[in-house]
């Protein structure tokens, strides 16, 4: 077994059993922390396809900013056992049931894949900083402006929504 074999099984068992446990974990604290773990994961398998920008701006993204986000948002939710509501029986046959058609939507896509090598995956290129800006602003790039856009609206939606209305003075 190849060095590269063994790293790959590695962080597909560590993103794998993180990614469960984010989901299955009791604490939202502990949840996000697992979730950290498994980008941590993920960045790993960026690595080893040579991606090594792609690598650093997912942890600087996902796991050093958003992950704060949330790990901030659950600290200031105060969520307490007690006062969380439990969701109806028929809410949660619903999750389990779409969970299960999607399981067999993505097994019935990996059973067409006949081959999972890339091709020109020995291009030692492949994951450079240049040729990520040329098939992002040659090939992709109306959908990397509308993507920004759209995102510019919804924050801007979101503070228009989170804005408390100030009461309105009187001249007197």
């Amino acid at each position: 077994m190849s060095l590269t074999l063994i790293l790959f099984l590695f962080l597909s068992f560590a993103a794998v059993f993180c990614g469960l446990m984010t989901v299955f974990s009791r604490n939202p604290i502990h949840s996000v922390l697992y979730l950290i773990g498994c980008f941590f994961a993920i960045a790993g398998h960026y690595l080893l396809l040579n991606a090594q920008f792609l690598a650093v701006v997912h942890i600087i993204v996902y796991a050093g900013a958003i992950m704060v986000l949330f790990l901030f948002t659950i600290m200031l939710m105060n969520l307490n056992e007690e006062t969380e509501q439990h969701k109806p029986a028929l809410a949660r046959m619903g999750a389990v049931i779409s969970a299960g058609l999607l399981m067999f939507v993505l097994l019935a896509i990996f059973k067409k894949v006949d081959d999972m090598a890339v091709p020109g995956f020995q291009n030692s290129t492949l994951g450079t900083i240049e040729n990520l800006g040329k098939v992002l602003m040659n090939e992709y790039l109306f959908p990397f402006e509308f993507a920004s856009v759209l995102l510019l609206t919804a924050m801007i939606g979101a503070v228009l929504l989170a804005k408390k209305d100030s009461p309105k003075t009187v001249n007197q």
